[in-house]
């Protein structure tokens, strides 16, 4: 590789693809060359590692960290300089939105992380649950740690046991050599279990004892393992119904529910679709080699007004799906006819807009038109905020930031004042 090449070239090694997305834009916006590897062997496994003209590493990745790379790199006499980064510093990074119901969120995860207590989050499928879970992780004293997470819904209930607690050889049929449960492996750091409300009632009260106790013992074994793990606990169902039927445990919900969170369906939280819809449009575009410029205010306010049943999960399968259709580089709408049925009533006084725009174009006619519908009334149930699914005083400096302000044909001040 030429010199001028070679000094260009940056290397990014993390296991995050959406950091890698940042640091490679950042890295391109000052004319550089990036080049992405979600781990320290797939880049050790590649020609760059003497080529490139520096490295952007992770601290903390799986197997291979970023410090055990430094040290590889240097038995093989290879100098590069090495620029380390870890999360920490924004355990909240990877969470796109500004809504006053997310920001609730965030204000309680900021309280509880500090501390070793047990978390309960609590939330419809796709809400994001175990990214809440890596940011309380990430703000604790325990960052640097494991974070193991555990989806106890995807393991077939006989295997489960073993799963959290190990087994040792020839504990059962089938079990040719010893095995480390989650519980040992997060040892001083973080356990996240999803789908905890999916635990078996004769395993509870085993997942009981190593909550209060903080001991147990593999399958096969009568040795004691203690043990220092933080409990991070997730669900989409209502364990509270779940103890009146006597499907779980009154102890263990009562251990698991010491600070629970509960997470907005993305419907509750519609001021966030735009942000997340142009994260999720550069993350998809980038990966498929494909240029997306603008976003129809008509396909944004489909985006805007759809109920959205799977919540953020389906929002980034659809805008796959869009970018995956788009051509000339516009995003069309995704959603198909089945889906509109779920859309909420909008009138079908349409305003003329060009075919393509900017997001934030698409987000200010999408206001104005909203406004326009209500009589540019903000405020009260039938009012402009309410049907963005915004608090008025969102709206209001929404409508301020963006330049939006009542006709002066119509009665009224600059920004309305409102019912």
């Amino acid at each position: 590789m030429p010199g001028n090449q070679k000094s260009n070239l940056i290397a990014i090694i993390d296991d995050d693809e959406s950091m890698q997305d940042s640091l490679r834009d950042l890295m391109e916006a000052a004319g550089l060359v990036a080049r992405c590897f979600g781990s320290a062997e797939e880049f050790l496994e590649s020609d760059l590692h003497r080529k490139a003209a520096c490295l952007i590493v992770d601290v903390r990745m799986p197997k291979m960290s970023g410090l055990q790379l430094q040290a590889k790199l240097k038995e093989e006499e290879c100098n590069v300089p090495i620029i380390f980064i870890t999360a920490h510093g924004d355990a909240f990074e990877r969470i796109i939105g500004s809504s006053a119901a997310l920001e609730s969120v965030l204000d309680q995860v900021e309280q509880v992380a500090p501390t070793d207590s047990t978390v309960l989050i609590e939330g419809e499928t796709g809400t994001g649950k175990e990214l809440i879970a890596h940011a309380i992780h990430n703000a604790s004293q325990r960052f640097g740690r494991a974070f193991i997470k555990l989806n106890c819904a995807a393991i077939p209930l006989d295997l489960l046991e073993s799963e959290l607690f190990g087994h040792e050889k020839g504990a059962f049929t089938g079990a040719i050599a010893q095995k480390i449960g989650r519980f040992e492996m997060a040892d001083k750091g973080t356990l996240f279990l999803d789908e905890v409300g999916d635990i078996p009632p004769a395993l509870q009260p085993k997942l009981l004892r190593v909550l209060q106790e903080q001991e147990f013992e593999r399958l096969g074994s009568g040795r004691t393992h203690k043990v220092d793990v933080r409990l991070v606990a997730a669900t989409n169902r209502d364990l509270a119904k779940m103890l009146a039927r006597g499907q779980f445990r009154s102890d263990l919900y009562y251990r698991l529910n010491v600070f629970p969170i509960l997470l907005p369906a993305l419907r509750e939280r519609r001021e966030d679709i735009p942000a997340l819809v142009t994260h999720f449009v550069k993350m998809f575009s980038r990966r498929m080699g494909k240029q997306v410029d603008g976003i129809p205010p008509e396909t944004m306010a489909a985006f805007q007004w759809y109920s959205w049943p799977g919540n953020i999960r389906e929002l980034q399968n659809l805008v796959e799906r869009a970018v995956i259709l788009s051509r000339d580089g516009v995003l069309p709408n995704p959603l198909h006819k089945g889906q509109t049925g779920l859309m909420i009533a909008i009138s079908d006084h349409a305003r003329a807009f060009p075919s393509s725009m900017t997001l934030e174009d698409s987000g200010r006619a999408l206001i104005v038109e909203t406004l326009e519908q209500a009589g540019w009334i903000v405020g009260g149930p039938r009012g402009a905020a309410a049907k963005l699914g915004l608090k008025r005083t969102t709206l209001l400096a929404k409508m301020r930031r963006l330049g939006i302000s009542r006709p002066t044909s119509q009665e009224g001040n600059s920004v309305p004042g409102v019912a």
